[in-house]
């Protein structure tokens, strides 16, 4: 560990092996509804926002937007250990964290106050937190800073940006709906789109269609997720996947299916929109969090009340 980084264990928690598990990273605003502490720290500075976090260390913050996202993957550790208690493939959540260990006190005490199953909070003083995630086995890492997601994504690791909104918690089980280009799947049909239109890209599908697409951005978090998800019948699963695409089922969905049936990854449901917006359907799903690489469908998301994560 470098010297600017200083990880607390929470001896509250059971702790995970990093090797076996699937270990998500999330910083203390995408847990936390932290916009008037962030604008006091942009106004006045770090040292202000610290002695405002210090004054009120025993004020539980409110929940944010990846908040009922924890709660739900808690829920999933609970059911796989009913089930098998030497299980070591479990989610382990830790927090990154600026703040200095003196600002982090509010942080640990809101995480206890709820219960959260959260390991262990890092409080990094480096401007680039985001080099640390591989040292602790990171495979998902959710932050409300842009530049840190871009940089978690150039080192390798699955990476979303979450925007702040009030997020009314959904029920169990956990649900997680994904985009197919650019986040599940690689880029490529939609480089073709954007230089030759959509004929061009119905041509180079239908010529590709036996071809498996490359990976996304999120390929290797929803992999470990479907690992899991096998663990029980899709009845008693406490996980359940989407694929929620802009792709049409007649032209564009047989190579996005094989793709998944190639890679042995198995959605519950997918809906291929044709270009629809996809507030409606989210709406229906009601998921703890949705991925999309479009920032107009993390609007419409937004706009129905669904917690949504932006990958760039």
């Amino acid at each position: 560990m470098a010297e600017s980084e200083s990880t607390v264990i929470n001896t509250d928690v059971k702790q995970k092996d990093p090797s076996e598990a699937l270990v998500i990273a999330v910083t203390t605003r995408a847990i936390f509804n932290l916009e008037e502490e962030h604008k006091l720290y942009l106004e006045k500075g770090k040292e202000e926002y610290t002695r405002h976090q210090q004054a009120n260390q025993n004020k539980p913050l409110s929940p944010g937007t990846a908040f009922a996202f924890i709660q739900a993957v808690q829920y999933v550790n609970e059911k796989i250990l009913e089930s098998n208690p030497e299980e070591k493939d479990l989610f382990d959540i830790l927090v990154l964290s600026n703040n200095s260990p003196e600002g982090g006190v509010r942080i640990i005490n809101s995480v206890k106050h709820y219960g959260l199953e959260i390991s262990k909070f890092c409080f990094v003083s480096d401007e680039d937190s985001t080099k640390y995630l591989k040292s602790h086995g990171v495979k998902l890492f959710l932050s409300a800073d842009r530049t840190d997601v871009c940089n978690a994504l150039r080192r390798g690791v699955s990476a979303a940006l979450v925007f702040h909104q009030e997020v009314q918690a959904p029920s169990t089980p956990l649900r997680v709906v994904f985009d197919g280009d650019a986040v599940l799947f690689s880029d490529e049909t939609d480089q073709v789109f954007q230089e030759q239109g959509l004929e061009g890209a119905l041509r180079y599908e239908r010529a590709m269609e036996a071809v498996p697409m490359g990976e996304g951005p999120l390929k290797a978090f929803a992999m470990h997720l479907g690992k899991m998800r096998k663990k029980f019948s899709q009845e008693k699963s406490p996980i359940r996947t989407y694929l929620v695409t802009a792709r049409s089922g007649r032209d564009m969905g047989i190579r996005a299916i094989k793709t998944l049936r190639e890679w042995g990854l198995a959605i519950d449901e997918a809906f291929f929109m044709d270009g629809a917006p996809k507030g409606p359907i989210l709406a229906q799903i009601q998921p703890h969090i949705f991925f999309d690489d479009g920032l107009h469908n993390i609007q419409g998301a937004q706009n129905v009340g669904v917690p949504s994560a932006w990958v760039p």
